[in-house]
């Protein structure tokens, strides 16, 4: 069993910069991958970056330039760096981890943008 905790988010306002991490708890697994996905209210859940074990990454076109991702495989541990906030990244963000091709899900960790 893998587990992943998330840590970050919060509110923040329009403008602002947060950061989010996630750890896999594994030393048994490779992980092949990790990313965040985001969920806002009514909305379905939708992919915000993604970065592989080579450290290539994709991001949606709605956080390229503001967003950034990066890991660390020695800890397995991924990193989410959110600039320039707009109150429409308000969202749940979902840690998810590719491990030997099984999908591993994080809690969720809120983050609002708000004046």
């Amino acid at each position: 069993q893998v587990q992943l905790v998330e840590s970050g988010g919060g509110l923040v306002q329009p403008g602002g910069s947060l950061g989010l991490s996630c750890v896999a708890s594994t030393t048994t697994f490779s992980i092949n991958a990790m990313g965040w996905y985001r969920q806002a209210p009514g909305k379905q859940r939708e992919l915000v970056a993604h970065i592989t074990r080579s450290h290539a990454t994709t991001s949606a076109d709605s956080v390229k330039g503001r967003f950034t991702i990066s890991g660390d495989n020695a800890k397995n541990t991924v990193y989410r760096q959110m600039n320039s906030l707009k109150p429409e990244d308000t969202a749940v963000y979902y840690c998810i981890a590719d491990v030997e091709g099984a999908s591993y899900w994080g809690q969720g960790t809120q983050v609002t943008v708000s004046s």
